[in-house]
């Protein structure tokens, strides 16, 4: 299983990004995927998580202003960020798990094996 993020990058308080991670070896195009982010001297927490039925879980800073979405076709797992604050600035990660998902894996990094390099996003 191999996951690959793009799209990160500079960007003025108030601007858009999308992120896009692309999932290859994975046999459940449905599988639990979510997005993490971790700035420096801070711990991991998670964004935003998508279940195999496309039900979506985000964290309470960040609800109405990203959008966590796939196209399974593509294998792709996309973060929309708008309205973005200096206080989104981190390393974005993708990650991935079997298709048992729920809510409070939002909280828990640890449940999922595969992840992907990061991607920088900075909010000045």
């Amino acid at each position: 299983v191999q996951l690959v993020e793009s799209g990160g990058g500079s960007v003025q308080a108030g601007g858009s990004l999308r992120l896009s991670c692309v999932a290859s070896g994975y046999t459940d195009s449905r599988s639990c995927m979510g997005w993490f982010r971790q700035a420096p001297g801070k711990e991991r927490e998670g964004v935003a998580i998508i279940g195999g039925d496309d039900t979506t879980t985000y964290a309470d800073s960040v609800k109405g202003r990203f959008t966590i979405s796939r196209d399974s076709a593509k294998n792709t797992l996309y973060l929309q960020m708008d309205s973005l604050r200096p206080e989104d600035t981190a390393t974005y990660y993708c990650a991935g798990r079997g298709a048992v998902c729920s809510d409070y894996y939002l909280s828990r990094a640890d449940v999922f094996p595969h992840w992907g390099q990061g991607t920088q996003v900075t909010v000045s």
